[in-house]
């Protein structure tokens, strides 16, 4: 067993007995805390009452021992802050010594004669196009049909906030009059894609998922939605989120739940909900979302798909709406490896309108699929990965197996301080996003009473709170940084909870259930924490047939290690497949 404490970095006041300072630092102390669960009337109460100053100043003693920033605030570091978490690499990039690396080449280089267009990947889409046995313009009327099929539904899966049809159908023509003149753009030619509504995309507002944002449409693509669009790419529309993406949840209280494709009565999970319910629909190959707190990782696994946080400034913000600078990531959504690789290849490296994207090396997918993990380390924290409902433990401990008979060497770790971490990033997310809320303090009533109770618990939180969360920042990567000496990747799982069920009643207020929703980021948020990337992919389903993910983390500009064990787990995970729509 490796552990890693690093106690000499961090000092605890005097009035903390050493005994319980060895006890803390030394094993796994991460916490689960106690909050209500809400919904309908209770929420809107509580919410209420946590706007009203008096009853804040009453409540906020308990509420801030509960999240564990009381706790939090007795720690002394001695770590200079880290106000974003950009890594640097020892190589130089390629196009500064004469030669430059295009992803997108490699990966259709890497393809077979013999290349399996299953589950209606992008390559489908590219074969039955140049097969004439589909064109965009049918693909874009059966998305229409389908979308505004199930939106008639009683159980609707309100996958997007705005679809412009016409606007659809324009990006359809064009894109068959490309194909058919042999001028296609790219493989993402004719290819439908969603976006989260939290990036700019012309013709339409960005809502963030609330009702008094985006009164305006978008007059500039943001950056990832402009290189798919650069690719040809049919972008189908808005796709659905919780509202700012303060949850990791898809119950939005103004447009409505994203129900789970495997089961109507469960959730999607979140932020990223319209996204990846869109892909495992089979309505989008391929869809972005956007990453806080695992808000792309949770819905994929929950739905049954793949997502990545690619490292820190690997993909460009530019264009997206301005929430948590510090945590958030943009990335893809994917039904299949080769997907999310693709995709990956066409929105990551650097951009000049993204400083915090010029500091990265030439980005490279070589070798993505290569499923053979002879030699490569895995790191298991047992403690970690077993706290945790059964069916997302025993799906983790047989995906590790599943490594392990691929080549694998695993190996006994132990990440010190993870219960810090947790609270650090929570005071990173929940400050950054009041501060991004802070203008529009006339329009607080109109959010979800969750959400309001969220942005409530940020009001209580200092400025030298925020500090030392940046402090305790640069020591998780020191604490990373120390694991992933003797480790290639940390293996997870991707929730420590199943799928929940919508709880009745959400539609008025919202809901609340903070002790589930840390559950299901549990295995997420040192990610988020630290810049590392992070992928969660398909690891099997449990008794009632919902997903179950499994989630690996590696060091920075280390994504095509991460496509490797997703590779190897598709070689051996069954899909199965919920509501699906034949849109090809």
């Amino acid at each position: 067993m490796v552990s890693y404490t690093f106690e000499q970095h961090l000092s605890i006041p005097s009035k903390q007995p050493l005994t319980q300072r060895q006890v803390i630092m030394s094993v796994y102390d991460l916490k689960t805390p106690s909050f209500p669960e809400l919904t309908g009337l209770g929420l809107k109460l509580s919410a209420g009452m946590l706007g009203n100053p008096l009853l804040q100043s009453l409540l906020a003693p308990r509420l801030l021992r509960d999240a564990g920033i009381t706790r939090f605030r007795t720690l002394a570091f001695d770590e200079d802050p880290s106000f974003t978490p950009i890594h640097g690499f020892e190589d130089q990039p390629l196009d500064f010594v004469g030669g430059i690396i295009d992803p997108i080449a490699e990966f259709t280089s890497s393809l077979k004669a013999d290349f399996p267009c299953t589950r209606s990947g992008v390559m489908a889409y590219v074969h039955a196009y140049q097969r004439g046995e589909s064109d965009p313009v049918e693909v874009a009327s059966k998305i229409v049909n389908a979308v505004d099929k199930n939106n008639a539904e009683p159980q609707s899966m309100n996958i997007f906030i705005a679809m412009d049809r016409k606007d659809l159908m324009v990006q359809a023509q064009a894109s068959k009059q490309r194909i058919d003149h042999g001028t296609s753009l790219g493989l993402f030619d004719g290819v439908p894609v969603a976006v989260k509504d939290e990036f700019d995309q012309v013709p339409y507002p960005t809502t963030v998922g609330t009702s008094f944002l985006g009164k305006k449409p978008a007059i500039e693509d943001a950056t990832v939605v402009a290189r798919l669009r650069s690719q040809g790419a049919l972008l189908v529309g808005k796709a659905n989120m919780h509202e700012i993406g303060i949850n990791p949840n898809g119950l939005n209280v103004h447009f409505g739940a994203v129900r789970n494709p495997y089961h109507l009565d469960h959730d999607a999970g979140g932020s990223s909900s319209g996204p990846a319910a869109a892909v495992a629909l089979g309505l989008v190959p391929v869809a972005i979302g956007a990453d806080g707190g695992g808000s792309i990782r949770v819905p994929a696994g929950y739905c049954g798909v793949l997502g990545l946080k690619p490292t820190f400034g690997r993909v460009s913000e530019h264009g997206a709406a301005p929430l948590c600078w510090s945590v958030g990531h943009a990335g893809p959504i994917a039904d299949t490896v080769a997907d999310l690789v693709l995709a990956y290849s066409v929105v990551a490296g650097r951009d000049p309108r993204d400083k915090r994207s010029l500091v990265q090396p030439q980005v490279t997918v070589q070798g993505w699929d290569n499923a053979d993990l002879t030699g490569l380390r895995i790191g298991v924290f047992n403690d970690w990965n077993h706290h945790s409902d059964g069916p997302c433990s025993n799906s983790c401990d047989h995906m590790v197996e599943q490594f392990k008979g691929a080549g694998a060497r695993v190996k006994a770790i132990e990440i010190a301080e993870l219960d810090a971490m947790r609270v650090a990033h929570s005071i990173l997310i929940l400050s950054e996003m009041a501060a991004a809320m802070s203008a529009y303090k006339k329009h607080l009533k109109k959010m979800g009473a969750g959400v309001r109770i969220n942005l409530s618990l940020a009001r209580l939180l200092r400025a030298t709170d925020y500090v030392n969360a940046q402090r305790m920042r640069t020591r998780a990567i020191k604490i990373f940084n120390t694991v992933f000496k003797t480790v290639d990747a940390i293996v997870s799982p991707g929730s420590a909870t199943v799928v929940p069920r919508i709880p009745q009643g959400f539609e008025t207020a919202g809901w609340s259930a903070i002790s589930n929703e840390l559950g299901s980021m549990r295995y997420v948020f040192p990610a988020n924490l630290t810049g590392f990337p992070a992928i969660t992919f398909p690891g099997g389903y449990d008794n009632n047939g919902l997903p179950l993910g499994i989630h690996a983390m590696a060091s920075p500009w280390q994504e095509t290690l991460l496509f490797r064990l997703a590779s190897a787990a598709e070689a051996v995970v069954e899909r199965r497949n919920g509501v699906r729509f034949s849109v090809l």
